[in-house]
């Protein structure tokens, strides 16, 4: 059995809060995690989104892989596939799943502030179902797209998906934390965009919602040309209506596909 009492602060690794640590040492959330997610409506329509732009076989990296919903389908269409975690249990799934089907799922252990891979090792790069809101601190989150970035091929392909701020607009509890983010953005607080809950049983779990703004300029820091944005509608999980008519505001969140120039 894991202990998951996480290390002092001084000793997480960059990018995980107490609460993200015993996130990816809880062996549970692995084993439950495509019946926790069967039917999500996201999750069909992102699988949708992806298949039907990167269609040619190349390697493929899958940023926070998760259980491998996305690294499975890729090798079975082809795909040479790297399936990145912070959780040993996660990979240790996608591993089981992957000889099960008689594929191959390269898995590394690694955090995605860090990562080992030479420069230019990928022709695509997936970090979908928010895997860069969950990584702790503006700083961190930049740093994760720039890595992204580097370890891309020069005209390699990138999808990202993240969630709006604005999303709470919907409902009163999430009016009353949007009011409670601009007295923090007028004092300069750092944690402006993180919303804090328990997820999955874990206690203190934040995620980071974007705004429009917010999150383009971190993608066009790191690099990143922004070839396509879905915007996502928030309950039904499909683009919105007129897209381009204020989605910063309308959608529940975005699938941004990106490049890197030079190919």
């Amino acid at each position: 059995m894991n202990d998951l009492t996480p290390p002092p602060a001084w000793r997480l690794p960059e990018g995980v809060n107490p609460s993200l640590w015993q996130y990816a040492h809880t062996a549970r959330l692995a084993s439950e995690e495509d019946a926790y997610f069967d039917g999500h409506p996201l999750f069909r329509f992102d699988a949708e989104a992806l298949a039907a732009r990167f269609q040619t076989p190349g390697r493929l990296v899958d940023l926070g892989c998760g259980a491998g919903r996305h690294s499975i389908e890729f090798a079975r269409r082809g795909f040479p596939v790297v399936g990145v975690d912070l959780s040993a249990a996660m990979l240790e799934t996608v591993g089981s799943k992957a000889a099960k089907h008689g594929l191959e799922v390269e898995c590394v252990r690694a955090n995605l502030c860090r990562l080992g891979f030479a420069d230019g090792s990928f022709d695509y790069a997936l970090s979908m179902f928010s895997t860069l809101g969950m990584i702790r601190g503006a700083s961190a989150r930049r740093r994760a797209l720039a890595e992204a970035y580097r370890i891309l091929k020069p005209g390699g392909r990138m999808a990202l998906h993240a969630h709006n701020a604005w999303l709470n607009l919907r409902d009163p509890q999430g009016r009353f934390w949007l009011m409670g983010q601009g007295l923090k953005r007028l004092v300069g607080r750092p944690d402006v965009g993180d919303r804090r809950m328990t997820y999955r049983g874990i206690a203190g779990m934040e995620v980071h919602l974007f705004t429009w703004r917010e999150l383009s300029r971190d993608i066009r820091a790191a690099g990143f040309r922004i070839d396509e944005v879905v915007p996502i509608d928030a309950v039904r999980a499909r683009p919105i209506a007129i897209p381009w008519l204020g989605h910063g505001l309308r959608a529940g969140g975005w699938i941004v596909f990106l490049g890197r120039e030079g190919g």
